[in-house]
Formats: structure tokens, C-alpha cells, sequence
């Protein structure tokens, strides 16, 4: 909560006049208390989850059984609207009942480590110096949490459960083992927790990871699409793979960029499977 009552006071204590953005704020959260406003984030992230995926289920829903949908990377897949609900429906059950059990426990965490909602607002430069962190490292234990789950054991118990499709699609972000959804959710708050910052940033930070996570399961490659712009980035054709192969990949296992699979050498089977379409289309 704001410690200040009017705005006056709240400018009186910055020295200076507040942005548009930083007013904004004032008369959203001046009044509300801090878990209210880290309460928003489950909120974020199942809104996140229920509208960034549907311009790619209706794309493919509008394809006729005699034209696939454009740029989809297994066009032989095809699903009905039964299949995306019921997806959705599964997907959102178990991550409303993980991310709300995990909100409710730790908020005294987040207060400790620094994650502040008050003013002044961060800078853009401030923000997108954090976000860029906060891939960085959740990438990095995200590649080693996700190669444990492709152990005969983490498999079968757990990871098993997302590899049901093994022809992803944006729905299927979220589809996973309650347990898998706790053990990601660890990489998720670890760069917050390394570097702190607004509530506003972690706000953005759990939408941009949603975006992000339902692009890498799109099950489309589109020309406009953020592998060509953004180094190293993996996108949807290079996760489709991992999960194509299913049960016995061992390659692909970074979820945002591909240097961790480059370092360790689990890129191998995906790099040779792309030389033998480069072949297969020369030849």
C-alpha cells in the first residue's frame, strides 16, 4: 500500500510531478494492500493463458480437412473444438489450484526478497534490464529441472503428462503435472528473487513468460515469427521437435533460448534432423 494519502503527498515525497503512468498507479493502488496487488498475478497469468492461445485455435479450427492451417509444423495433426476445451479446461484446472496454493504461501517470501509496489516506477531501461535477467536465469534452471524430468523416473511419474501432445499447441503451455507446474514455478521467481523490482515488472514478467510459452507450443511457424529476430531465441519449431520425438528426446530441452542445449550438447538429434530435411529438400 502507498504510504501516501492524496497525490500531493506522494509528489512531495518524489521531489517532482508524477508521470502519467506513476498517477495511474496512484489511484489503483494507493488504497489496495501489497498481497491484493501480488494476489493479481494468478489472475494475469490465467487471463494470459485463456487469450493468447485462441488466435491459434481458431486459425487451425478455420482450416478445411482438405487445406491445413498455413504454417502449421505437423499439418497432419488435426483437432477439433472438443479437443481445445477440454486442452483448456485440464490446463487451467490444475494451474488455477497450483498457482493460487503457491500465491497464497508466498507472499512473505516475495516482501523479503525485495519486490516493492510503491513509487517511484521503475524505468523502461531499469525494466527491460531486469526481464532480460530474469530469462536468462530461468532459462538456464529451467534447461537442467527439464532434463531431469525426461529421467526414466521424472518421466513416467511426472513430464509424461505434458508430452500428450506430442504435436503442441498453444493450450498446451500450461498442460502439465501439478508437480511439474511447482518445480517450473522455482525458475520462474528465481531471477525476481536475484534481482528485485516492481510489482508492475513482475506483472509483465509473468505475461511475457505466458506469451512466450504459448508461442514455443504454438505448433506454427509463422514469417513474422521471433526465432528470426531475437538471438538465440528457440521458438516453436525447435520445441515442436522435443516434443515430436516424445519419450526417448534428448535434445531440445532449453524452453526460451538454445545456447544451454549448444553448450551441453543436447542439440545433437535436433541439428542432424534438420540436415536431413536440408538434404531431403536439396535432393
Amino acid at each position: 500500500m502507498i504510504p501516501y494519502a492524496t497525490a500531493a503527498e506522494a509528489e512531495a515525497a518524489l521531489g517532482r510531478a508524477m508521470t502519467w503512468a506513476e498517477a495511474a498507479w496512484f489511484r489503483y493502488s494507493a488504497t489496495m494492500p501489497d498481497y491484493c496487488l501480488y494476489y493479481h498475478t494468478a489472475l494475469i497469468l490465467l487471463v494470459s493463458y485463456t487469450l493468447a492461445p485462441l488466435p491459434l485455435a481458431l486459425l487451425e479450427l478455420r482450416a478445411t480437412q482438405t487445406s491445413p492451417p498455413a504454417y502449421k509444423l505437423q499439418p497432419g495433426v488435426r483437432r477439433t473444438v472438443a479437443d481445445f476445451l477440454r486442452c483448456y479446461r485440464d490446463a487451467v484446472s490444475v494451474l488455477v489450484l497450483t498457482v493460487g496454493g503457491l500465491q497464497l504461501v508466498s507472499f512473505r517470501i516475495i516482501k523479503k526478497v525485495g519486490i516493492r509496489a510503491g513509487l517511484p516506477l521503475p524505468s523502461v531501461g531499469e525494466t527491460v534490464a531486469q526481464l532480460v535477467v530474469y530469462f536468462l536465469v530461468e532459462d538456464y534452471l529451467t534447461y537442467w529441472f527439464h532434463r531431469l524430468l525426461h529421467t526414466p523416473w521424472g518421466y513416467e511419474k511426472i513430464h509424461r503428462v505434458h508430452h500428450e501432445h506430442a504435436a503442441p499447441m498453444g493450450f498446451a503451455a500450461a498442460y502439465a503435472h501439478w508437480v511439474e507446474l511447482i518445480i517450473l514455478a522455482f525458475p520462474a521467481f528465481a531471477g525476481p528473487a536475484i534481482v528485485p523490482c516492481h510489482m508492475t515488472t513482475f506483472w509483465i514478467w509473468f505475461i511475457l513468460g505466458a506469451i512466450e510459452a504459448v508461442d514455443t507450443h504454438s505448433g506454427f511457424i509463422f514469417p513474422f515469427n521471433p526465432a528470426k529476430f531475437i538471438p538465440f531465441y528457440g521458438g516453436a519449431e525447435y520445441h515442436d521437435y522435443h516434443h515430436y520425438v516424445g519419450r526417448q528426446s534428448q535434445s531440445n530441452f532449453g524452453l526460451v533460448f538454445t545456447f544451454c542445449d549448444f553448450i551441453y550438447g543436447t542439440d545433437k538429434g535436433y541439428r542432424y534432423h534438420k540436415a536431413s530435411l536440408t538434404k531431403v529438400i536439396f535432393f
